[in-house]
């Protein structure tokens, strides 16, 4: 994997700010070391620019920067599933055809973007909670508690956050395609 210089920095920037943001200070404590985060917001917004292999990395390095942080051990299990909901909705630019950068976010395109995060949560922490079971024998309700609280409430503030932060992005890229020269 040959990563450019803009590739890393973005990464490490999406990192930064998906898992400082992350910390249960900037969140909503649900349920045993679980917090929704509007940070969530963040990865999806950084995916969706940068494409999979950006998301996956903003969301596996970010989470484990914010389980280092916040005093409860990493969870490798859950920074994967960060990773994996990264690169999820990172795959929205390709089903879209580049739209967005074309200053274009149709409702359509809002809808695949809320069901991209949707599946990449139910799949991603799905795994999480699973290996959870499986690896750490975490109880089973437990964790699919975990699943269902986080699934549904990052749905919700990737929707909410994401829509605001997308439209806005959308509007500039037209502005700025609609500029000439006099």
């Amino acid at each position: 994997m040959n990563l450019s210089v803009k590739t890393v920095v973005v990464i490490a920037i999406g990192a930064a700010l998906y898992g400082i943001g992350g910390l249960p200070m900037f969140g909503i404590p649900v349920f045993a070391n679980t917090t929704l985060k509007p940070a969530m917001a963040v990865l999806a917004l950084f995916s969706v620019l940068f494409g999979p292999l950006v998301g996956f990395l903003v969301g596996f390095i970010g989470h484990w920067v914010t389980d280092l942080f916040a005093g409860w051990g990493v969870w490798f299990t859950w920074v994967l599933g960060s990773g994996i909901v990264g690169f999820i909705i990172g795959l929205f630019p390709k089903l879209t055809q580049g739209r967005l950068n074309k200053g274009l976010f149709p409702a359509k395109d809002f809808a695949l973007f809320v069901g991209l995060a949707l599946v990449a949560n139910i799949l991603g922490y799905g795994i999480s909670a699973l290996l959870d079971t499986v690896l750490y024998a975490e109880p089973f309700v437990k964790v699919m508690t975990q699943l269902t609280i986080i699934a549904a409430g990052n749905t919700f503030l990737i929707a909410v956050l994401g829509y605001i932060l997308l439209n806005a992005y959308a509007k500039r890229k037209k502005q700025s395609s609609n500029l000439s020269e006099d």
